[in-house]
């Protein structure tokens, strides 16, 4: 592994190519923080992607995707003299300080959850109105429901235990139930979406990412279809032409073949 000095000269490298990129790439000279914006979304989506796929080596090229982009933001907000690299640095530096008083400070803490909690109650004391400001209003919902249930157990709004959370989603199921059974579609959406969040709510209590369990059902059904396709293609049918049951005898195919 690189020692800390070489680590800090392959930063300083980067921060070189970002300034000989911004001063002589017409790519590079014409991008703005709102250019970068998407770029940077989807470059923060791959990342995610490999640590799902446990590849260390994409992990590592992904990361560093992310870090060209984390500097050249920073390079943009120098030319205006709003703020450079050092000052992004030293502000996260001062956050975690600030944020960790059982680390810098006299705070005595017993376990993570009081970490969380006094982390939130710090945020509030630094001015912001509600625990909930932080949660991106462009977050996916899936994510930003867990992100929502996390910051308000940060402050004690919360369950005692994972069984109140499956009697509640019992719950909204059945209300769920009721009306579809009235065949009522606003009133169906709204509880469906409290049956959602309920499930977010459950898998926090299981120590369950709802984005990472989902995900890795999307992953196993892409994989398992896509050899139903191959094995269709293998004996001359268009999937449009096979029945249910013989698309099924593949699909089981393909779940044995996982284990």
């Amino acid at each position: 592994m690189n020692s800390r000095e070489s680590q800090l000269k392959a930063f300083d490298r980067l921060l070189t190519i970002m300034d000989e990129l911004r001063a002589q790439c017409p790519w590079d000279k014409k991008q703005t923080m709102e250019t970068l914006r998407h770029l940077t979304i989807e470059e923060t989506y791959e990342l995610g992607d490999a640590i799902l796929e446990d590849n260390l080596d994409e992990v590592k090229k992904e990361l560093g995707d992310l870090l060209l982009h984390i500097v050249f933001y920073a390079k943009i907000g120098s030319e205006t003299e709003a703020f450079d690299m050092g000052d992004v640095a030293n502000e996260i530096c001062e956050k975690l300080i600030n944020r960790h008083p059982h680390i810098y400070g006299d705070v005595e803490v017993a376990d993570e959850e009081e970490v969380k909690r006094n982390w939130e109650n710090i945020k509030l004391k630094e001015g912001k109105k509600s625990v909930l400001e932080g949660v991106p209003n462009g977050l996916p919902s899936l994510v930003k429901a867990n992100r929502i249930q996390d910051k308000v157990a940060g402050v004690g709004f919360d369950w005692e235990k994972p069984e109140q959370v499956f009697e509640k989603l019992q719950e909204e199921l059945a209300e769920l139930q009721t009306e579809i059974d009235k065949n009522r579609h606003d009133a169906m959406e709204a509880e469906f979406g409290d049956v959602l969040f309920s499930m977010v709510n459950y898998a926090r209590f299981l120590n369950i990412n709802p984005e990472n369990a989902l995900e890795r059902t999307n992953k196993k059904f892409i994989k398992r279809f896509q050899y139903l396709e191959e094995r269709a293609k293998l004996v001359g049918k268009s999937l449009k032409e096979m029945t249910l049951q013989e698309m099924d005898v593949f699909w089981e195919e393909a779940k044995h073949n996982e284990h």
